[in-house]
C-alpha cells in the first residue's frame, strides 16, 4: 500500500481556520469597544456632576451638559441630560456603541452613565 503525501496539509489547516480567528478577533474588539463605551458614559457623568455642583445656581445645567459633552470623543455621539432637584445634582449620559470602528455606524442601543452629587454651598 503506497502511502500519500502530507505535504500542504498544515497550510488546508490553516485556511480553514482563518474565518474562525478572524471572527474571535472582531468580537473580542466590539467587546473592548463596548467596555471603553462604558467607561466613557461613566466618566462624563462624573465630570458633568463635577461641574454643575461647582457652577452658580442658575448655570448648572448648561455647565453640567457641557462638561459632560466635553468629556466625550467625537466619535462617541450621545446626550447628557442634567437634572437639579433637592440639593442633588444628578447626571445622566446616553452613548450609542459603536460598531467596529468609532464614528461610523451604532448598535441600535445605547450605554448609560449616571452619577450625582450634593450642591455646593457658595460661602460669602
Amino acid at each position: 500500500m503506497k502511502r500519500r503525501s502530507e505535504e500542504g496539509q498544515v497550510t488546508i489547516e490553516f485556511l480553514g481556520m482563518t474565518p474562525i480567528i478572524v471572527v474571535t478577533l472582531v468580537l473580542l474588539w466590539q467587546f473592548v469597544l463596548l467596555g471603553y463605551t462604558f467607561t466613557l458614559a461613566g466618566n462624563a457623568a462624573d465630570e458633568a456632576v463635577r461641574a454643575a455642583t461647582a457652577a452658580a445656581p442658575g448655570e448648572r445645567e448648561a455647565a453640567c451638559e457641557q462638561a459632560g459633552l466635553d468629556k466625550l470623543p467625537d466619535a462617541w455621539s450621545g446626550t447628557v441630560d442634567c437634572g437639579t432637584s433637592g440639593g442633588f445634582v444628578t447626571a445622566d449620559v446616553h452613548l450609542d456603541v459603536p460598531v467596529l470602528f468609532p464614528g461610523s455606524i451604532a448598535f441600535p442601543f445605547q450605554v448609560d452613565g449616571h452619577a450625582g452629587a450634593v450642591e455646593e454651598e457658595k460661602g460669602d
